[in-house]
């Protein structure tokens, strides 16, 4: 019975996303990109609210909720959080955000996530926002940046590098495909990287505002 009221209630969140006509824009990068920096300045000069995957999670965990609990035990057991749980989190933000356009940081992390969420939500991304660096250039900001914490070891850095490759990757080819990829040389300094995030963006609310 639990699964029917959830199915239910998956398709009920997804057709008020839908008729809330959300614009979505997925945001990917490896480790040490510089995504958050850009987020917060996409959020200050277009008006996107900007979800985390990862703050959602961890937001749910420290509520203290039966859900919350669920995804501390899995992340304990180095198990991946079903993608559905992290959807079902994505969803209520939107819902509960009088805004109508978001910026997903860090989901979907890989091509499962990706299939899931178009087809829970029924919402596709405008595009996905991709910040390409080298491995050498992140690796050399995670080091400096992360100095005292626990992930700061070069191995943990290289095996997380490894891991969005393997995952992210397969996701950033499927909508290459589609023509939905901005591609961002995010090696430059902060300020060169924003300026072509910038170029992504503006013709994409002239359009908005010629349409209107």
């Amino acid at each position: 019975m639990g699964t029917i009221i959830d199915a239910a209630d998956k398709v009920a969140n997804g057709n008020s996303l839908t008729e809330k006509k959300v614009k979505v824009v997925f945001v990917l990068g490896g480790p040490g990109s510089g995504k958050g920096t850009q987020c917060a300045n996409i959020v200050e000069h277009f008006g996107y609210t900007h979800l985390s995957a990862g703050d959602l999670l961890r937001a749910e965990i420290k509520s203290g909720s039966e859900n919350g609990t669920m995804i501390q035990n899995m992340i304990k057991e180095g198990k991946i959080v079903p993608s559905e749980v992290t959807i079902k989190l994505l969803q209520r933000a939107m819902q509960e955000n009088s805004n109508d356009k978001f910026l997903i940081d860090g989901f979907p992390r890989n091509e499962e996530n990706r299939a899931a969420f178009e087809s829970v939500t029924g919402i596709g991304p405008e595009f996905v926002l991709f910040f390409d660096c080298s491995e050498e250039e992140m690796e050399r900001r995670l080091l400096s940046r992360n100095q005292g914490r626990e992930d700061d070891n070069i191995d943990t850095i290289r095996k997380r590098f490894k891991v969005f490759l393997e995952s992210s990757l397969p996701v950033i080819e499927y909508y290459s495909l589609n023509g939905k990829v901005r591609k961002i040389d995010a090696a430059k300094p902060v300020g060169e990287v924003f300026e072509a995030v910038k170029a992504v963006f503006t013709p994409t609310e002239s359009d908005d505002k010629a349409a209107a």
